[in-house]
């Protein structure tokens, strides 16, 4: 698991429920990825999320992990997500896929995107089926719904969403199961109102008390975590080779430098007596900065590697040539270890560098939440246009945050928190005051002098927008990895955006570990 994130840490977590001893290895001197919690300096008793700030239920994966960890769901306030587009605010239809309407004619898709607009997205529900081209998430909405449906609705939603054009993104990965529900009915519109048909009711998605940051707190306390472990290198070894210097995972030693490996054995008679007996069998030696060895039979990397590719055991593993006795890095001593390596996919290009500002409103005319829970916004070419690409209401979305908020400070004071950067657009820290503007013009009230506090928070463009090239190199990399015996890889990185997916697939990536230890 190279990699302390939120699926490294669920995939830990799951491994170390089913009985197996768990290291995970972290660069950084904290964990969670982009879940990430913080306050105020004049509110240090009322958390907020600085990163994700819910989930969505689909497959109920992350629901039941809350419930494991003792937290509470709570369910978002029963308001409506706003639009602004042109200039001009409205609110987003609803039964919608990524701004995709189920019914095109309503009256709300009329208000967003005005006759001309409905009278060419009605267009798709008598057009041939053959007649779309799917080759991303843009060209399947103009091809089917016409170019106002794309821009007004769309691109806030899905471009908002995921800090991509529409033209990056892969069908597939950001609407799993449209375009089957197209192919069995034939009209995208349809196919959204099938997909929206199997749904639960209510919100599709949901928070946790005191913050989705809890998740990481409360994953770390179960786990054995080392901070400041940064890890330069993975090697192959066979099963009977001794390695000097290397500690088996399990071992009580501290360990130093790495961003997270989390190694998992066996916890048998000989490990709870402390001691050392290595499993027979190919084993993986985990390397960190700052020279510590670790042994393990299984390795799971859970962000992206920055070491190289790695050794591959498809082909027999010969003896290792390595000199015993010396001290140095075995990764410069001989090796006759004849095998392929796995190289992990490129970045086609980066993502978006994004910067969260929160701000505390002294704004009693926020009380009516005149935009709902928040707005998505399309982006905008007018001089003075507004720059944010989100704003969440939300003292209005977050009944929880709401209530702490009133207890600590009174009535008619707010929580707003802004959104900006788009991929391919450099990204120049906001102030407060220009963040103040933007929730002016997007809320419709004068926020002018009214802020008591603000947040500002940096995630960079590690993660690479899920383009249909790049999630076809993640899935012919994975499915090569998962050849290799005690090695697979999880992590937002292979999983793509959302908690569902990468906590969904981090517990799918512990669970085939655990078949192969019973096997």
């Amino acid at each position: 698991m190279v990699g302390a994130g939120i699926g490294g840490l669920v995939a830990a977590h799951t491994l170390a429920e089913r009985g197996l001893r768990v290291v995970v290895l972290e660069a950084a001197d904290r964990a969670g990825g982009p879940i990430r919690g913080g306050s105020f300096r004049s509110l240090p008793g009322v958390p907020l999320d600085l990163g994700a700030e819910s989930f969505a239920v689909r497959g109920g994966v992350v629901e039941r992990l809350v419930a494991e960890l003792g937290l509470a769901v709570e369910a978002p306030a029963g308001l409506s997500a706003w639009g602004y587009a042109a200039e001009r605010a409205f609110p987003l239809p609803a039964g919608g896929v990524l701004g995709i309407p189920a019914r095109p004619w309503a009256a709300d898709v009329r208000r967003a995107i005005g006759w001309p607009g409905v009278l060419r997205a009605s267009l798709d529900r008598v057009l041939p089926a053959r007649m779309v081209d799917p080759t991303d998430l843009g060209t399947l909405t103009r091809s089917r719904l016409g170019t106002r449906v794309a821009d007004r609705l769309v691109t806030p939603v899905a471009a908002g969403v995921h800090s991509a054009p529409l033209d990056r993104l892969d069908v597939a990965a950001v609407a799993p199961g449209l375009l089957d529900a197209y192919a069995r009915t034939g009209s995208l519109s349809r196919a959204v109102a099938a997909l929206r048909a199997a749904a639960p009711p209510g919100s599709a998605v949901r928070g946790i008390d005191g913050g989705v940051h809890a998740l990481v707190s409360a994953l770390v306390d179960r786990l054995d975590v080392r901070f400041g472990a940064r890890v330069d290198g993975v090697e192959r070894v066979g099963g009977a080779e001794g390695v000097a210097g290397a500690q088996p995972v399990g071992g009580g030693q501290g360990v130093g430098g790495g961003q997270g490996v989390g190694g998992a054995e066996r916890l048998d008679a000989a490990d709870a007596a402390g001691g050392t007996e290595q499993p027979a069998g190919p084993a993986w030696l985990v390397r960190t900065a700052n020279g510590t060895l670790l042994r393990t039979p299984r390795l799971v990397l859970a962000t992206r590697t920055d070491f190289g590719p790695l050794p591959s055991a498809s082909a027999e593993i010969g003896p290792l040539h390595r000199d015993r006795s010396a001290d140095g890095p075995i990764s410069v001593q001989g090796t006759d270890v004849a095998a392929r390596a796995l190289v992990p996919p490129a970045s086609p290009e980066r993502g978006a560098d994004i910067w969260l500002v929160t701000l505390l409103l002294d704004a009693p005319e926020l009380d009516a939440a005149p935009r709902g829970s928040g707005m998505l916004v399309a982006p905008g070419t007018a001089p003075g246009a507004v720059r944010a690409k989100a704003l969440t209401h939300a003292t209005a979305k977050w009944p929880w945050l709401a209530r702490r908020v009133r207890d600590a400070v009174g009535p008619g004071v707010h929580v707003v928190r802004l959104s900006y950067g788009r991929m391919g657009e450099p990204t120049p820290e906001p102030t407060a005051q220009e963040a103040a503007r933007d929730a002016s013009a997007l809320l419709g009230v004068d926020l002018t002098g009214r802020v008591r506090d603000s947040l500002h928070q940096r995630w960079d463009g590690a993660l690479p927008p899920p383009t249909p090239a790049y999630r076809a190199a993640v899935q012919e990399f994975e499915t090569a990895v998962r050849a290799e015996p005690g090695l697979d890889v999880t992590g937002g990185w292979i999983a793509g955006t959302g908690l569902a997916a990468i906590v969904g697939h981090a517990r799918r990536t512990a669970e085939r570990l655990r078949a192969q230890v019973a096997g």
